[in-house]
């Protein structure tokens, strides 16, 4: 009789029970902090950005740029709590090697080439427990120093969560590390300012390019949104006539 697999596109709340929370932050206190101590030279700057947890009930979703394989530890070291992060489905296949690990951590699987009803459902789930979401919305590991590209998924998914953002830069990462004694790499993890959900999808994503290019020193190439010119319009139209 063949086994059947199960699709972690769909997690529920009682996923994310006390158990699961506590393997989610001993990993993160043991684990992740000991391997950025030995191999990383690593500042976190902004943790004064971080909301209170009273705040918006919890409700809130940590995005970053996305550098390399060890981003979502880094952005959970910066938030210091629970996070559960959409992943590409491929990472959980049972031949890929860090299945078990990325299951067991809370995350759940993602389809890039299309949005499924169970990703909604699953991030409600999330939300009215005790974690927070995590995406990346260049929906993959792209080269350091330019925003493109940009997945409006995460603009759609703070809205009909009705959850606020949280902008993450992973800033001056300089590779992985290297296996030698004495020598370490250098990164900084810096936290934004919320960006609000009630905002427009185009102004959020436009928002969030703007704090992560000023943060991890890229190139902006988010489009500067309609409303915005209209307003920048009506303050040059202003500026004009106060002068006469």
């Amino acid at each position: 009789m063949v086994k059947e697999v199960r699709n972690f596109n769909r997690r529920y709340a009682k996923e994310y029970n006390l158990f699961r929370t506590i393997f989610f932050m001993s990993f993160l206190y043991i684990v992740v902090y000991g391997f950025y101590t030995i191999f990383y030279n690593y500042k976190i700057e902004g943790r004064e950005n971080l909301p209170e947890k009273q705040k918006n009930n919890g409700k809130y979703i940590y995005t970053a740029n996305h550098v390399s394989i060890f981003d979502p530890p880094m952005v959970s070291m910066a938030a210091q709590r629970p996070i559960a992060f959409m992943a590409k489905k491929e990472l959980f296949e049972p031949n890929e090697k860090l299945s078990w690990l990325v299951k067991r951590l809370g995350a759940f699987a993602v389809d890039r080439t299309k949005p499924e009803i169970a990703t909604f459902k699953t991030v409600r789930d999330v939300l009215s427990t005790s974690w927070s979401l995590g995406i990346f919305p260049q929906g993959g590991t792209r080269p350091y120093g330019k925003l493109g590209d940009i997945r409006k998924g995460f603009a759609v998914i703070a809205k009909n969560a009705k959850a606020d953002i949280i902008p993450i830069a992973i800033a001056g990462w300089d590779g992985y590390p290297k296996l030698k004694p004495f020598t370490r790499r250098n990164v900084t993890i810096k936290i934004g300012t919320p960006i609000s959900y009630k905002l427009k999808e185009d102004e959020i994503i436009y928002e969030w390019c703007k704090q992560i290019s000023e943060m991890a020193d890229y190139e902006n190439c988010a489009p500067i949104p309609e409303s915005y010119k209209i307003q920048n319009q009506s303050e040059e139209e202003k500026k004009q006539v106060n002068a006469v």
